[in-house]
């Protein structure tokens, strides 16, 4: 089963980083699981960066999933894709990627959520559950919105959207099974113990609701 208690979204802030080493420190860290969601890039320089990526996942024996991207997902033998709204339906990504792959979906609302279970998604994406610059125009969720999603369905749903180590704890109790970060982690000095440290909070906000 898939732990999704820290979930890595990748972000490059300088073309210059190394990707690949941003995403080991924060496997070491403790991170569950890796989105590659790199829009800066496209053709071979994307494709490059996911394969080296993906190997370090395989190293560490985390899964590997592709942001929107169900070809290049299936053409590297990603573990899966995290899909929005508006991007390849559900059934299709399945033919193409397998029974076994991942397949997120962001849900926004209850009737999002049962329509991309029914469908056959493995998890899903809600939020933004506070303000994030990675989606300026994402309106904050209510957290009992959150919690109404959660309940709707009976796959995990991983909160994202402005989670940091000073408002992690802030959803404490709450019904989703785990945590989807960028900044927090990727645009951080120190990888490593960010990671760390969020995953010190997720494990403890996950307690009563696991």
């Amino acid at each position: 089963m898939t732990d999704y208690t820290l979930y890595g979204i990748t972000d490059t802030v300088e073309p210059g980083e190394s990707l690949k080493e941003q995403v080991e420190q924060a496997i070491q860290g403790g991170v569950t699981i890796i989105q590659l969601r790199e829009k800066n890039l496209t053709g071979l320089e994307k494709k490059q960066e996911a394969l080296e990526v993906l190997a370090v996942c395989r190293q560490y024996g985390i899964p590997f999933v592709v942001n929107d991207d169900v070809m290049l997902a299936k053409e590297i033998g990603a573990d899966g894709v995290h899909l929005g709204q508006s991007d390849m339906e559900i059934g299709r990504a399945r033919e193409l990627l397998g029974e076994q792959a991942i397949i997120g979906i962001t849900a926004k609302t209850i009737e999002q959520a049962r329509v991309a279970e029914a469908a056959g998604a493995t998890y899903l994406g809600s939020g933004a559950v506070f303000f994030t610059a990675t989606k300026s125009d994402a309106k904050p969720m209510d957290f009992d919105t959150l919690d109404a999603i959660c309940d709707s369905v009976s796959i995990p749903v991983v909160a994202i959207g402005g989670i940091n180590r000073d408002n992690l704890l802030q959803l404490k109790g709450r019904h989703m099974q785990g945590f989807a970060v960028v900044g927090a982690i990727f645009h951080q000095q120190d990888i490593v113990s960010a990671s760390r440290e969020l995953k010190k909070l997720a494990e403890e906000a996950l307690e009563i609701s696991r």
